[in-house]
């Protein structure tokens, strides 16, 4: 065996961290590094947050993993504050985004189930989701780079364009179950759906017998400056998949829906074994003891205009090199001009990170609270990749 032990599936930068505080990484070196990738909008809190670490630390003394088998009150308790912030009367607890978007379908096939109609399991989306990773989750989000060499694509689900709605009701047939998209897609490269589009998707769905699914797991949990993104638009989906910011950093996920759309997910047809253990409840009901505190996504609003303003104007200096600045809230995206891989590594060299996109875009979403003083410092690097770019090219 030559090189690592580990499987070979990610093109990783040369850099390993000893330890984070707040919005900065500490190398094995001694560097310190400016994060403004939080873990692709995982670490919502930033680094080693002291009421998150006093929750797990806390529920390690007491109890790790019970099973489903048994009633949890950390669950029940987060279920209840997740329903009451939000559309969903009913909450299923996952690890992952990719299986909380797994729950998501499954839930959509059987409510239709329920109702009699077990030929509608189809699901549309829209090209250029990023759904996850399972055989079901790659066929959601439909990019050939994903599907390849992964065998036939998992029946069920119809791409369309993106933002393309007249399409999407084109698509609806006998077999359709339910229409799931992101309302800002992160992976594809910050694109927010219109407030018109997911109206008229609302719309469609009602009109049509479907179930709405948005994917809010990197868009959710405050990143945008409402505790989920489709609040902007004033409309509600039936099913909602949630990951990533949930959980500051522990790896836990959730299927949130209306009673009716939940109403065929009865005893013994769904689990999950690790899913809802007391760890992950601790942690997410910490981060939500912070994320819904009064002011506090005022402050998310507030913050983003700061760097999005900063953005600006780097890109006004450095048209050569930016195209656009998009996005919401603390999900923002740099449109390059340049290869994103290029400007991507550009900022590395100023010790900021960043996570690339596709359209040639590289994100910038930062922890939530993220302070005044390393908006600006990031603007100073992210300005400093960009002139080092701009005076390459001009050599």
């Amino acid at each position: 065996m030559s090189g690592s032990a580990l499987f070979d599936t990610y093109a990783r930068s040369p850099l390993s961290f000893e330890k984070g505080e707040g919005s900065w990484l500490v190398a094995e070196s001694g560097e310190r590094y400016l994060d403004f990738g939080a873990g692709i909008a995982v670490n919502s809190l930033g680094y080693t947050h002291p009421h998150l670490v006093s929750a797990l630390v806390e529920q390690a003394g007491k109890l790790w993993h019970l099973s489903n088998l048994y009633r949890i009150p950390g669950q029940e308790r987060l279920g209840e504050r997740l329903a009451a912030a939000t559309f969903a009367d009913k909450v299923f607890f996952t690890n992952s985004g990719a299986e909380a978007i797994e729950g998501a379908i499954k839930t959509a096939r059987r409510y239709h189930y329920a109702n009699g109609q077990p030929e509608r399991f189809r699901t549309i989306t829209f090209e250029g989701a990023f759904h996850g990773r399972t055989l079901a989750t790659i066929a959601a989000g439909g990019q050939a780079k994903y599907l390849e060499g992964f065998g036939p694509k998992a029946d069920g689900f119809d791409q369309v364009p993106f933002d393309d709605i007249d399409a999407a009701e084109k698509a609806i047939g006998p077999e359709t179950a339910a229409i799931m998209l992101e309302p800002v897609q992160g992976e594809g490269g910050i694109r927010p759906f219109p407030a018109q589009s997911l109206r008229r998707l609302r719309e469609l769905c009602d009109a049509r017998g479907l179930l709405l699914i948005f994917d809010e797991i990197q868009c959710g949990v405050g990143r945008t400056g409402r505790f989920f993104a489709h609040e902007w638009a004033g409309v509600t989906p039936d099913i909602m998949a949630v990951a990533k910011g949930i959980g500051g950093g522990f790896p836990m996920a959730a299927v949130l829906a209306t009673e009716e759309a939940a109403k065929g997910m009865v005893p013994g047809v769904h689990g999950t074994t690790f899913g809802g253990n007391p760890l992950a409840m601790a942690v997410g009901n910490a981060v939500l003891d912070v994320i819904l505190a009064d002011g506090f996504l005022d402050e998310v609003v507030r913050k983003s205009l700061l760097l999005k303003q900063g953005l600006a104007a780097v890109a006004d200096e450095f048209p050569d090199v930016i195209e656009e600045i998009r996005g919401t809230g603390l999900m923002l995206g740099v449109k390059c001009k340049v290869p994103n891989a290029g400007f991507n590594a550009a900022l590395r060299e100023q010790k900021l990170l960043a996570v690339p996109a596709g359209g040639n875009v590289v994100r910038l979403i930062p922890a939530l609270n993220v302070t005044d003083e390393d908006i600006r410092e990031g603007l100073q690097r992210i300005r400093g990749a960009a002139k080092a770019l701009s005076a390459a090219a001009s050599n």
